[in-house]
C-alpha cells in the first residue's frame, strides 16, 4: 500500500514546487577558461606539457615524469604514472627535449644519497606514482595527488614567478626536494650551487648544456615555512647538487623566480609576485590573465567539445614565445654577457621554422605590441651573432631546422606597418642574413641551387631560403631598393631549378647538374635525405610565394589539382624503414602533423577547385583535433599546430604571410569575433557551418559579395565583417 502511495506523493511534491513563483538568478558570464583543456596533445605526439603558464610568461611549472624520449619531449606523457619532480620552465610540443629546470618534489620520507649513487637512479627512487583521477589542469593552475606519498601538489603562477602548494599527512616526515641534477634529454648540467640564505629562503644557480648549449639559470625560493633543517648533497658531483628541506607543518607554499643573469635579478623578479601567500588569490589572477588574452577571440559553437578544442588551441598559441628578459631588462646574451632590453621585453624559445606560417601571422592580428618586442628581439639576437634567430633558445641560437625563418617573421612585420622598430636597421639583418654564406647558402648564391652530393636536406633547404628571398624582395620594395628587390626577387624562383621535369618533383641536384640516385617520390629518411622530415611529395608544394608559378611548373591548372588529389589519395604516403616519425597525421601523403604542408589543402583555391579546400579542411578539423589527450596528430611546435586550428576553423590561413593575404577555407565555428584593436572587432560569421554543412556556397565581405579566395591583413584589422552561407553540397562556381 505504501508502495502505491509514495509515487503519488512525489507528484503532488513535484508539482507544488513547480507552482510556486521561481525566483530570477544571475547568470553567471562565461569564462573562456572553462574551455581549455591543457592534456589536449600531452599523449599520442602532441609533446604539450599540462602544467600552470601565464601568457607569454617567464615560468611553465609542470611535472615531469623523469623519463628521456622523443614524446617526453616536455617532460611528460599521459602514458605515464609516475612524477620525478615539478620543475619551473618547458617546452610545448617541440620535437627535441630541454629545459625542465628547477625541479622540486615533496618527499615524506628520510632522503638518503648512496655514496657513487647516479641522478637518474636517485631520482626514480623519489619518484611517486598518480593517477589522473587525481589530476586537474586548467589555465594558470595544476594539481595532482602523489599517491604512494598522500601528498597534494598544486601549482599555480604570475608572469615572473611559480607557486607551489603542498599538502602533507600528518604522519611522515615533511620535506621538499630541490634536484638542481634532474635533466631530459640531451641536457646536462655542469655547474650549480644552493645556498640557504635564511629560515626561508635559498637560492642557487643551475649552467647546463644541452639542446641550449649554454643555459644559465639562477633562482630564489621562498618558502611560507620556516626551515627546521635542510641537507645540500653534492654526489655524485657538485654539478649535480640536491637540497632537501624539512618543515614542521602540513601546509607548506614555495615561491620560486628565475633570472638568465643573477640570482639578484631572480630575486628582483620574485618582488613583482605578491608578497602574501594567497595562493588562491594568485591562481584567480593567473586565470583572469588567460581570460583576458583568450577574450581576443569571441566563438560561438553548437558543441562544447569543438569549442574546448578551439580554445585550447588559441591557449596552446600563447604560452610561447616567453618572457626571457627581467624586471629590470637584464638579460643573458648569446657570449654569456649580461645585456639590457631598453624599452622591450626580450623573448624566447623561437621555433620560427614551425611558428613563421601561422602562429606569427596570428600574432600580427592579435598581438602587435608583442610582435613588436618580439621583433626587437630578434634584431637585438643579429647585433650579436650577425644573422636573424633560426631557433633559439634561453639566449642560444641552436640552428634547429633548416632556412632562416626570422626573415619572413620581421619582414612580416615591417609590410604590415607594426611596431617602431627600425626598418632600416632590420632589413640590413634581413639582407646579410640571405647574403651569408650558412648551410649551403654559399652554393645557392652561386649556382642558383644547392648541390645534394655537398649539402645534405639540399631541396628543404633551397625551398625555404627562396621562400626567405620572397620576404626580402617585398620589405624592399616598400623601402624603395629597386635593385635589391629585383635581385631577390628572382632569387626567389630558384625553386624552378630543382624541378625535374621528368618526374615532376623537385629533386636533389648534384654539383655536376646531374639528379641524385634511386627515386621514389614517398620515400623519407629522417634528417638523411634531400627533404627535411617529408619527402618528394610534401615538399612538392613548398612554393606559398609563388603558386602560380608552381602551377605552371606542373602544366596547368588541371594538371596542378589532379597532382594535388593524388597526393591526398596515396596508399602509400611515406616509405622508409627510417622515416621520420614527425610525418603524422596522414591523408594519403598528406602530412598535418608536420609544418611544411600546413597552407597544402588551402592550394585548391588557386586551382579553381575551392571545394577540395572545404572538405579536406573539415576532414582535418574533426579528425586531427578534437577534446582528449591525444587531439593533436603532431607535435604542437610551440604553437604552430594549434594556430593552423584558430585560423582554419574560423575559415582563412595565411599561405603566403609576407602577401598579406588570408586564403578562405571552411569555417566550423558559427562565429568568430576577433579584437584586432580597442574598440575594433573582425567579424565572421557562418551560422550554418557544421561537420555536415562543410562547402562554402557564397561569401560577403561587408554585405558584398566576394569574388576572389581571399580577404587581406587590412580588412581584418579594418574591423570588418565576413559572412560565409554554407551547406551540404559544393558550389562549384564559388569566387568566379
Amino acid at each position: 500500500m505504501i508502495r502505491n502511495i509514495l509515487p503519488l506523493l512525489t507528484g503532488i511534491m513535484l508539482l507544488a514546487v513547480a507552482c510556486q513563483p521561481t525566483k530570477k538568478t544571475v547568470q553567471q558570464p562565461e569564462r573562456l577558461t572553462d574551455f581549455v583543456n591543457p592534456f589536449i596533445g600531452t599523449a599520442g605526439h602532441g609533446h604539450t606539457y599540462p602544467g600552470a603558464a601565464y601568457p607569454f610568461g617567464q615560468i611553465q611549472l609542470s611535472p615531469d615524469n623523469g623519463v628521456s624520449g622523443w614524446d617526453w619531449c616536455s617532460g611528460y606523457h599521459y602514458s605515464d604514472s609516475i612524477i620525478s619532480g615539478f620543475s619551473n620552465l618547458h617546452l610545448s610540443g617541440t620535437g627535441i627535449g630541454d629545459l625542465a629546470d628547477i625541479s622540486f618534489l615533496p618527499v615524506n620520507e628520510p632522503v638518503t644519497y648512496k655514496p657513487g649513487e647516479k641522478n637518474a637512479d636517485f631520482t626514480k627512487k623519489y619518484a611517486a606514482t598518480f593517477s589522473h583521477d587525481e589530476e586537474m589542469a586548467s589555465p594558470g593552475y595544476y594539481a595532482v595527488t602523489l599517491q604512494d606519498r598522500d601528498v597534494r601538489a598544486e601549482m599555480t603562477v604570475t608572469e615572473r614567478s611559480g607557486w607551489q602548494r603542498y599538502t602533507f599527512p600528518d604522519e611522515g616526515e615533511h620535506n621538499i626536494m630541490l634536484n638542481l641534477g634532474f635533466a631530459i634529454n640531451w641536457d646536462k648540467p655542469y655547474e650549480t650551487a644552493i645556498t640557504v640564505v635564511d629560515d626561508h629562503t635559498i637560492t642557487g644557480k643551475r649552467f647546463s648544456h644541452g639542446w641550449a648549449a649554454d643555459q644559465h639559470v639562477f633562482f630564489v625560493a621562498r618558502f611560507s615555512a620556516p626551515i627546521q633543517k635542510s641537507k645540500i648533497f653534492d654526489a655524485p658531483t657538485d654539478a649535480e647538487k640536491v637540497g632537501v628541506f624539512t618543515f614542521g607543518e602540513n601546509h607548506v607554499m614555495v615561491k620560486v623566480a628565475i633570472s638568465s643573469v643573477s640570482v639578484d635579478n631572480a630575486i628582483a623578479n620574485l618582488t613583482s609576485a605578491p608578497e602574501n601567500w594567497d595562493f588562491d588569490a594568485v591562481h584567480q589572477a593567473a586565470s583572469d590573465a588567460w581570460e583576458k588574452e583568450l577574450d581576443k577571440v569571441r566563438i560561438k559553437s553548437n558543441d562544447p567539445d569543438q569549442k574546448t578544442t578551439f580554445y585550447t588551441a588559441l591557449y596552446h598559441t600563447m604560452v610561447a614565445p616567453a618572457l626571457f628578459s627581467d624586471k629590470n631588462g637584464d638579460f643573458k646574451g648569446v657570449d654569456g654577457s649580461t645585456l639590457k632590453a631598453k624599452g622591450y621585453n626580450r623573448y624566447t624559445v623561437f621555433s620560427l621554422w614551425d611558428t613563421y606560417r601561422a602562429l606569427h601571422p596570428l600574432f600580427t592580428v592579435m598581438h602587435q605590441d608583442r610582435v613588436n618586442d618580439m621583433v626587437k628581439t630578434m634584431l637585438d639576437h643579429y647585433k650579436q651573432t650577425g644573422l636573424l634567430p633560426v631557433w633559439e633558445l634561453e639566449g642560444n641560437e641552436t640552428f634547429c631546422m633548416v632556412g632562416n625563418s626570422g626573415v619572413p617573421v620581421v619582414g612580416e612585420a615591417i609590410l604590415k606597418n607594426i611596431g617602431n622598430f627600425d626598418r632600416e636597421e632590420a632589413y640590413e639583418a634581413m639582407k646579410n642574413t640571405m647574403m651569408s654564406d650558412r648551410d649551403g647558402l654559399d652554393y645557392y648564391k652561386k649556382l642558383g641551387y644547392i648541390p645534394a652530393d655537398k649539402v645534405n636536406e639540399s631541396v628543404s633547404k633551397l625551398l625555404e631560403y627562396a621562400i626567405d628571398d620572397y620576404s626580402v624582395a617585398l620589405v624592399a620594395k616598400k623601402l624603395g631598393k629597386t635593385d635589391d628587390y629585383n635581385y631577390f626577387l628572382k632569387r626567389s624562383r630558384n625553386f624552378k631549378n630543382i624541378f625535374d621535369p621528368k618526374t615532376g618533383f623537385f629533386r636533389g641536384k648534384k654539383l655536376d647538374g646531374s639528379w641524385t640516385g634511386d627515386f621514389d617520390p614517398a620515400y623519407s629518411k629522417h634528417r638523411q635525405s634531400d627533404y627535411t622530415e617529408g619527402n618528394a611529395w610534401q615538399y612538392l608544394w613548398e612554393v606559398p610565394q609563388d603558386v602560380p608559378g608552381l602551377i605552371d611548373l606542373l602544366g596547368g591548372k588541371d594538371a596542378f589539382a589532379n597532382k594535388l588529389d593524388t597526393l591526398f589519395a596515396l596508399k602509400h604516403g611515406v616509405k622508409g624503414a627510417e622515416a621520420s616519425p614527425d610525418i603524422s597525421g596522414l591523408i594519403g601523403g598528406y602530412a598535418q602533423g608536420n609544418e611544411p604542408g600546413h597552407h597544402i589543402t588551402y592550394l585548391f583555391n588557386y586551382a579553381g577547385e575551392p571545394w577540395r579546400t572545404q572538405e579536406l579542411n573539415r576532414q582535418i578539423q574533426t579528425e586531427m583535433y578534437y577534446n582528449a589527450p591525444d587531439g593533436l596528430c603532431g607535435n604542437e611546435d610551440c604553437g604552430q599546430m594549434s594556430a593552423w586550428y584558430v585560423f582554419s576553423a574560423m575559415g582563412f590561413y595565411p599561405v603566403s604571410p609576407s602577401d598579406q593575404q588570408y586564403q578562405l577555407g571552411s569555417p566550423i565555428v558559427q562565429e568568430a569575433q576577433i579584437t584586432v584593436a580597442p574598440g575594433k572587432v573582425f567579424t565572421v560569421k557562418a551560422p550554418n557551418a557544421s561537420e555536415d554543412n562543410l562547402y562554402v556556397q557564397s561569401v560577403k565581405l561587408n554585405g558584398q559579395e566576394l569574388h576572389r579566395s581571399y580577404i587581406t591583413q587590412e580588412e581584418i584589422m579594418n574591423g570588418d565583417t565576413l559572412v560565409f552561407e554554407m551547406g551540404p553540397e559544393p558550389n562549384k562556381n564559388l569566387f568566379q
